[in-house]
């Protein structure tokens, strides 16, 4: 380690202008790779592929047709009939008209178009009404064929909508305030540009309504765009806030620019060297240059620091900085060690985006930690000496007597003076700490990411206020499709099979001989059947095959056992069964009950209302038929309408498949996940009549997915981090007391803003996860500092009291200005209107600034309170000055 610390420092003070030349032309070869840059944002690409629960989710939209879809929600709450006037329905109209032509040629399959899938629009001019067109007979006309021109038609209108159950709540919300047209998307990427143009076409109409535009696939598309366009105005104004705080503190602008020229050259070094490598950019990875800048300013202005407290004219540059860099080497190796090993560790989360994040912000750290030992000395070399004169501290002895200098002073004596009190003091606070970290609620809502003002989160609150929910998730209930085969179904069938012939044998004599063959056959059958399905197609085929060599009164007997055995057939289709649609009434009635389910839809409720109208329409007959041929007629009947597609949504078209709807009011994961549970709690308490599975499918669910995934992840990497870092503070200080007291802050640190997050309520979501691994670095970093430096002037002094009193000059110093230029120099994030950058600017200014306190309070307390155990006295006073002096462990 000595032979590279000499080395680079060498390198940088004797060849400075190379040094400089070798980190600008680094930094400009990987900046030519940024016309390459591929940016996702798609969070659901944050879940590998290949993982069960997304290649389901993608099988389930592909068997039920389903598409990712834009919640369009227009408000009227001042007319007296809500939305169902005139006015409104004509607006209501003329959008729905525009949104057809949201199409555009498909730059990935050229010939294709892309947009609005037009024949699955939802809306009051898209969808049918049913009713009664005589006994037995079912008619379907359009909800609103054209815009009514008087109130009375408006009327009309909402009583015909008023009678589908499957509308209300969804469509039009029941006290008719809200109307939605639902506008499903060939990619749910266009969603950002269907918005886009949505506004300004509604722009154009007047009138008195509100219009939102809601949905999952919006908010997650418009973040990721939101959050990158809002780096370009955030960083830049944090950076400008930093410059001008450094200026405050160095008062020379030549060094005040070089933590910013560090910080600008680890971004683009890292960033251009992730897309030179063919990665591309996710939300996660747009985090990067916030976090580099952050980390790449803290190690210069450590080194800025010292050099301006003990830089003379007379000592000069290179002496001075040599003797810098020989004194801050190791504390800063180290803590870009400890920093860039925490993101090291997400590497191993199973979270592609993750995983890419945590390599390349480490080794961003360690690009910074690179930059600062060969540049700074470099950059302060080629600074002329009469530019430095009065410069530092020597030269503004007032500075020594300024605030900051009485305030670390007092703290110095405060904590020598009264060690137990402090330490008592942040035993009850770390106590409060624990507590609260045991009220952390894991939880992640992308329309929570925007602030309550914003367009989009506007949107969520108002249309779930009013509707049973914008948020779906799909329940995939499924029947195996081929039951195992057993022998007693043999007896079974040939059981039927003879009873169905002698019912028939007035009208065909033949029909118990005929059908003893069928049954000697099957029985022949037997060894070479695999399922019940390939057992009732066999016997379907010989029926056939013996029919057509058969006499003519033979014939139509074989084709009444050809129809028995086809109704067999048919009980096999599980949602063609009154039994299984009635197991699904009752769940779906459960979950609306439990009011973690706004509304819930399935065929279930298609055949209710079908059944319904073909008998008179009547409340009473809104229900599920007794027999089969009663639902497979109620299935017919629906098709007969305008959007027969919309039964494929329901139902696959084997009918083994069903897709029960879940409409959401909230977009919490928390939410989803409580619904998820009640659903698992009452198929195990209410079996299904037959053998049905079930899973869950769409964005809201694919959310809770990612959250459960990344919950444990971070935790892990954390965890993991931890044992990484206290390795590493044992390693440096050849003691394990050592390397326990250096994690001291970092453990304060970490449960106070966990337990504080806990008990304000807020989300532990992915910011929060994420930001939670930063502060292992960040909050080492002025222990290892406060520490190592300590330990090496003791080794001096053989005195801590004199100890203190240093550490509490210089160095407290350096951790004080370090605080407030990151700490106040991030704030500016909290101005945006994303929710994850304003967590991120508190984040950065709670981890600095507790990290910061706990350092200068509780280290020097506990060194105080135990420097017995500590330090051992030595018999004489030790004059080496070595970084690593293993006389005292």
């Amino acid at each position: 380690m000595k032979t590279l610390k000499t080395t680079l420092i060498d390198f940088s003070i004797n060849h400075y202008r190379l040094a400089t030349l070798v980190m600008v032309l680094f930094t400009v070869s990987m900046s030519l790779f940024f016309p390459w840059i591929q940016v996702d944002t798609d969070p659901e690409n944050m879940i590998p592929k290949n993982d069960p629960q997304r290649v389901f989710h993608n099988l389930s939209k592909k068997e039920f047709m389903l598409s990712e879809t834009v919640v369009v929600g227009v408000v009227n709450e001042h007319d007296p009939d809500g939305v169902f006037n005139p006015e409104t329905l004509r607006h209501v109209h003329e959008l729905t008209q525009f949104a057809k032509t949201l199409r555009w040629p498909d730059e990935s399959n050229p010939g294709n178009v892309s947009g609005v899938i037009e024949v699955d629009m939802v809306g009051p001019s898209l969808v049918d009404h049913m009713h009664q067109g005589g006994p037995g007979e079912i008619r379907f006309e359009w909800l609103m064929s054209k815009p009514p021109e008087t109130r009375e038609a408006a009327r009309t209108i909402r009583d015909k909508a008023y009678s589908n159950p499957m509308l209300k709540g969804r469509m039009f919300s029941e006290d008719g305030k809200v109307i939605c047209i639902y506008l499903p998307l060939t990619d749910k990427h266009l969603s950002y540009r269907i918005n886009e143009e949505l506004s300004k076409k509604i722009d154009s109409l007047g009138g008195k309504e509100t219009y939102h535009i809601a949905g999952v696939p919006v908010a997650e598309v418009a973040i990721g765009v939101e959050m990158f366009s809002q780096m370009g105005i955030g960083t830049p104004m944090a950076m400008a806030v930093i410059f001008a705080l450094l200026g405050l503190f160095f008062r020379k602008w030549r060094l005040v620019i070089l933590p910013m020229i560090i910080a600008m050259f680890s971004v683009l070094s890292t960033m251009g060297l992730m897309i030179a490598l063919g990665f591309q950019v996710h939300i996660l990875s747009s985090m990067i240059p916030i976090f580099l800048m952050c980390i790449g300013t803290v190690c210069a202005i450590h080194i800025l620091s010292e050099f301006f407290d003990v830089y003379t004219d007379e000592k000069g540059r290179k002496e001075t900085i040599r003797a810098v860099m020989d004194e801050l080497y190791v504390p800063i190796l180290y803590t870009s060690l400890t920093t860039a090993a925490g993101f090291a560790s997400l590497v191993f989360a199973p979270i592609p985006p993750a995983q890419i994040f945590g390599a390349f912000l480490s080794t961003g750290v360690m690009i910074a930690w690179l930059y600062t030992v060969i540049f700074v000395p470099a950059y302060i070399m080629m600074i002329p000496k009469r530019k430095l004169i009065n410069f530092g501290m020597s030269a503004m002895q007032k500075e020594k007597e300024g605030l900051l200098t009485k305030v670390l002073r007092a703290t110095g004596r405060m904590t020598f003076n009264h060690p137990k009190g402090l330490l008592g003091v942040f035993v009850i606070l770390l106590g409060v700490a624990i507590w609260g970290t045991t009220q952390i609620h894991v939880n992640d809502n992308y329309a929570k990411r925007f602030v309550d003002t914003h367009p989009i989160r506007k949107a969520d609150i108002a249309l779930n206020r009013h509707l049973e929910g914008t948020y779906t998730a799909y329940l995939i209930l499924q029947s195996p499709k081929a039951d195992s085969f057993t022998p007693d179904m043999i007896e079974r069938f040939s059981s039927g099979l003879m009873k169905y012939a002698e019912s028939i044998q007035t009208e065909f004599n033949n029909a118990p001989a005929l059908a003893r063959g069928i049954v000697r056959y099957a029985s022949e059958q037997a060894g070479h059947i695999q399922s019940k399905k390939d057992f009732l197609d066999t016997m379907a085929k010989e029926v056939d095959r013996r029919a057509q060599t058969a006499s003519d009164e033979d014939f139509y007997a074989y084709d009444e056992l050809h129809t028995t055995i086809g109704v067999e057939k048919e009980k096999l289709k599980a949602f063609k069964r009154p039994e299984m649609l009635a197991y699904m009434a009752g769940l779906q009635k459960h979950m609306e009950a439990t009011g973690l389910v706004g509304k819930t839809t399935s065929v279930v409720d298609v055949v209710r209302k079908i059944n319904q109208e073909m008998i008179d329409g009547k409340p009473e007959n809104y229900r599920i038929p007794d027999t089969l041929q009663g639902i497979a007629e109620c299935y017919l009947q629906f098709q007969q309408g305008h959007r027969p597609g919309d039964l494929w949504h329901m139902v696959t078209p084997d009918f083994m498949q069903a897709n029960l709807w879940m409409q959401l009011k909230s977009g919490d994961s928390s939410a989803m996940k409580s619904a998820v549970e009640a659903v698992d709690a009452y198929i195990e308490e209410n079996p299904a009549p037959f053998n049905v599975t079930h899973r869950w499918a769409g964005l809201h669910y694919i959310n809770l997915v990612l959250q459960e995934k990344l919950t444990p992840a971070m935790l892990r990497s954390f965890i993991g981090s931890f044992a990484v870092v206290f390795v590493m503070m044992v390693f440096l200080f050849r003691s394990l007391r050592w390397g326990l007291l250096c994690m001291v802050p970092l453990t304060i640190t970490i449960l106070t803003i966990y337990g504080i997050i806990g008990i304000s309520g807020k989300d532990y979501d992915l910011p929060v996860a994420v930001l939670g691994v930063l502060a292992l670095g960040m909050a080492v970093d002025f222990a290892i500092h406060f520490l190592q430096r300590g330990r090496v002037y003791h080794n001096t002094t053989g005195s801590w009291e004199q100890t203190n009193g240093h550490l509490f000059g210089e160095p407290a110093r350096a951790i004080s200005r370090n605080v407030l230029v990151i700490a106040i120099g991030f704030l500016p994030l909290l101005i945006g209107p994303i929710v994850p950058y304003k967590t991120m600017g508190i984040m950065l200014f709670a981890i600095m600034t507790l990290s910061g306190i706990v350092t200068l309070l509780v280290l020097p307390s506990t060194l105080t309170a135990f420097e017995n155990w500590f330090f051992k006295k030595p018999e004489t006073k030790a004059a080496s000055t070595a970084v690593l002096d293993t006389s005292h462990k």
